[in-house]
Formats: structure tokens, C-alpha cells, sequence
């Protein structure tokens, strides 16, 4: 467990995680057959040729996902009761196969539950492709992520 409990969260610090993960053409055909988006933009190199991308897409809800898959070890790992809502989600750039993502989460808004017994913490959430050539950074997907964390007082 490597989770931050509801105390540890510090409203305004941002949290860079480590783990990267680079976008398999076989990550976005299994994503896309899982959830049972056939979307051509995903999928079809020859349709996806003749877009203003030129070639396929990652799928927008894997990247979301990834996201959030990449923070859990440093934010929610084993101190989670729940994830409340997902908000103001925006993808401002494409994924491609072979991009690599990284994620970082700055810590916005945090309250106690009215029993007091838990806490409720936001953070907003942006991936981002990472140029291995020269370490530029492209913004591909942000949004809020709302939990039910639980405090470390009643452990």
C-alpha cells in the first residue's frame, strides 16, 4: 500500500508520477474490443489515413484510464473507499501508437465527510505524451477526479 491517506493530501501540491507507460496499437485494439467501440478513427488505418490526424487514434477513454491507472500508486493505492466522479474531462491533443504517457495530479479541494470518519479529496488530473528525443511534453487529456479516501486517525 502506497497510497496517501485523506491527512497526508495537501490542497495545491502537485504530485509527478513515476510509472510510464508508452501506447501499444494492440493496448488500443483490445480497449476499443473490450468496450465495443469499433469507431474507425481507432481501428481502420486506411479510413484514418484520409482524417486531418492521418493516422489512428488511441482510443480517448484509454488514455483517461491509463491517467488514472498511472497516479494510483502515489494518490489512492489501498486508502481508497471509492471514486466519486470524473469531471471536466477534455483531450486537447491526440495519442497515437507509440506514444508515451506520463501523468501528474495536483491536489485542488479536500473536506471531511459530515461524520467525519473519511475525506473527500479532488485533484485534477493531466496526461501528457512525452517527446523521448527532446523531453517536450504534449497536454493529452485532463480532468478532475473526485475520491472517498479513507483517514489514516481511523486505521
Amino acid at each position: 500500500m502506497t497510497g496517501l491517506y485523506y491527512e497526508e493530501f495537501e490542497v495545491g501540491e502537485t504530485i509527478e508520477h513515476e510509472k510510464r507507460r508508452t501506447v501499444s496499437e494492440s493496448d488500443n485494439q483490445r480497449f476499443c474490443d473490450m468496450t465495443m467501440n469499433q469507431q474507425p478513427l481507432h481501428l481502420d488505418a486506411d479510413f484514418a489515413a484520409d482524417t486531418e490526424f492521418g493516422d489512428r487514434l488511441v482510443n480517448g477513454l484509454y488514455t483517461m484510464s491509463l491517467a488514472v491507472g498511472l497516479s494510483i500508486p502515489e494518490t489512492t493505492d489501498g486508502t481508497i473507499v471509492a471514486n466519486l466522479s470524473y469531471d471536466g474531462v477534455e483531450h486537447p491533443n491526440p495519442v497515437f501508437h507509440g506514444d508515451t504517457i506520463r501523468a501528474q495530479s495536483t491536489v485542488t479541494d479536500k473536506r471531511e465527510t459530515s461524520d467525519g470518519e473519511r475525506g473527500v479529496v479532488t485533484m485534477h488530473v493531466e496526461a501528457f505524451t512525452v517527446d523521448r528525443d527532446d523531453d517536450e511534453e504534449t497536454l493529452v487529456c485532463e480532468f478532475d477526479r473526485t475520491v472517498l479516501s479513507l483517514k489514516q486517525t481511523n486505521q
